[in-house]
């Protein structure tokens, strides 16, 4: 069976779960703050704030936008999307009324069509959110050309140890989100983080992710000001409109073990790489993804001109799991045409292209090369 993904635990994980059962302090704690701290040192950043979801992690970084106190979003906001993402990608920006401009995708590297943005963007542009798809980074230097002082999101949730000249993809931004979901580089059970340079922003994310309220906030902040010496006061005052979505102390003690191994994982995910790109490159009529920098290589995305489903069903008789590449085009969907405020520039045909004939199989942390060559054997 070649599954789409594996489990990267081992007794270093369990032992972390038990030392949080015998500690009998299950809400978010000391382990999830420092995961914290270790996971920005990881990532190029100087803060990160872990949360319940890579899904939680860009709500919340939709949400800290329209709360800051200078140049915040406002509702009806222009924000440029490529159209194909997940759905939480695009689901803040309906929740928090931005209008949504989808774009196409390059068809070798299915990250944001940067042509396309250069001649998309307008006054109206007010942000870009970039997407690093399936581990691939986007070539940085180009599209901040492009942008220039309008804001970079980054949703890098698919991309956890992805680098383009040498920098964490995530960090480009003036924020980035990761996924530490089971499938993804490393797991939390559930998790995500939001990594950030800005205080403002971080002490903002502090409090959105419990409930609005100032108590985790530090004593001199960006959200209050100076905060009460007296701990009753601090305890149940609200200062923003937030959420729950405060992640386990167990996710943090998983995350603490699963970071050291990342390096490691990364590096056998680009050996395997190596070995899917040579054994597709002599089929005619399947495309690869064209790797842009380093990428960590979520899974393998290939595009067929032809015969797509008889692949499919072949993959699925002999034991091979596959997916569409993420939503394939995000725009054909009921609950874009229902809620969303959007537009979309041109036909999209690549994102076409790859909902009509792409799909993609797992890629892990562990050595491949029985079942890519079955793989082969099976195209």
């Amino acid at each position: 069976m070649y599954r789409l993904a594996s489990s990267t635990w081992d007794g270093k994980e369990l032992q972390a779960i038990q030392n949080v059962v015998d500690s009998d302090m299950y809400s978010m704690g000391k382990h999830v703050a420092e995961y914290e701290k270790e996971f920005a040192k990881a990532f190029d950043s100087k803060y990160a704030v872990m949360v319940n979801s890579g899904s939680s992690a860009n709500l919340l970084m939709i949400a800290s936008m329209f709360f800051r106190k200078n140049n915040p979003l406002k509702r009806g906001d222009e924000i440029i999307v490529p159209a194909v993402s997940w759905s939480t990608t695009y689901a803040p920006l309906q929740q928090y009324g931005l209008r949504v401009k989808f774009i196409d995708i390059d068809k070798d590297t299915l990250n944001l069509d940067l042509d396309q943005l250069e001649s998309a963007i307008t006054d109206k542009t007010k942000a870009v959110l970039a997407v690093n798809l399936l581990g691939n980074p986007l070539d940085f230097d180009r599209l901040n050309d492009i942008i220039g002082d309008r804001v970079l999101l980054e949703d890098n949730c698919e991309s956890m140890g992805a680098k383009y000249k040498g920098k964490s993809a995530g960090s480009f931004g003036l924020m980035g989100t990761f996924s530490s979901f089971f499938s993804h580089h490393i797991s939390t059970m559930e998790g995500g983080c939001i990594v950030t340079d800005d205080e403002e922003l971080y002490h903002i994310l502090l409090c959105l992710r419990s409930h609005g309220w100032t108590r985790n906030l530090p004593k001199k902040n960006r959200v209050t000001g100076i905060k009460s010496d007296k701990p009753f006061e601090e305890s149940f005052k609200f200062a923003l409109p937030g959420y729950n979505v405060r992640p386990l102390e167990m996710s943090g003690a998983i995350g603490l073990e699963q970071l050291k191994k990342l390096p490691s994982m990364i590096e056998q995910r680009r050996k395997n790489a190596e070995l899917f790109k040579s054994l597709m490159e002599d089929f005619d009529g399947i495309r690869t993804q064209k790797e842009v920098g380093e990428s960590s290589w979520f899974g393998f995305s290939f595009v067929v001109d032809y015969g797509r489903e008889e692949l499919i069903d072949a993959l699925d008789e002999n034991g091979v799991e596959c997916r569409p590449i993420v939503s394939g085009n995000f725009v054909k969907n009921r609950a874009l045409l229902s809620h969303f405020d959007y537009e979309v520039v041109g036909d999209l045909p690549n994102a076409n292209d790859i909902d009509k004939n792409g799909l993609f199989i797992g890629n892990c942390h562990s050595d491949l090369t029985e079942e890519l060559q079955k793989l082969r054997e099976i195209i």
